[in-house]
């Protein structure tokens, strides 16, 4: 009988435990639409995954000319304007130098370089702290921002910007209810 008690009991303590994890790990997505800008035909999407503290990226785009090509998230959740300068500049809420994720110095925009093959098709996965989706912490949250693909490669330390070139597709982070 006290081992089935003492059973009973560790199976009901590794029960709350587990439910416990399940309601803590929330998932919060986020998906942007990448249009092209500038009568270029690059296009693709971006969909964010949040638990907890972390945030992942999946980019997939197509249209590309064959090489790198820079990807930033800019301040502002606007492409209305043809050249996609209506999204503002790199988005930078620590006033840092622009340069390579990771590096000493770096925009919280500043991702990285896609890379295209010879179909023009491109994939980027990456994951980081640095970011929320719909948080009060304004100098982490991306949603409302918007990304953008640049016609050249982000050479990390030209600024403000790495010398990306044209802006050829924009999308607005959004939320997904």
């Amino acid at each position: 009988m006290k081992k089935v008690l003492i059973l009973f009991t560790i199976g009901f303590f590794v029960s709350c435990t587990s439910n416990q994890t399940k309601e803590t790990s929330k998932e919060i997505r986020a998906t942007c639409q990448i249009n092209p800008t500038n009568g270029s035909s690059v296009y693709g999407e971006a969909k964010f995954v949040q638990i907890n503290s972390k945030v992942t990226i999946n980019v997939e785009v197509k249209g590309l000319s064959y090489g790198l090509h820079a990807i930033h998230i800019h301040e502002f959740g606007d492409c209305s304007s043809f050249d996609a300068k209506s999204a503002g500049g790199h988005w930078n809420p620590n006033n840092k130098q622009h340069g390579e994720w990771g590096s000493e110095s770096h925009h919280k925009g500043d991702i990285a370089n896609l890379f295209a093959d010879s179909s023009g098709n491109s994939s980027l996965k990456f994951e980081t702290d640095l970011w929320c989706l719909g948080c009060k912490d304004k100098s982490n949250n991306i949603l409302g921002k918007s990304i953008i693909i640049h016609q050249g490669l982000d050479d990390f330390h030209s600024q403000p910007s790495g010398n990306a070139g044209k802006r050829i597709s924009c999308g607005i982070i959004s939320s997904v209810l």
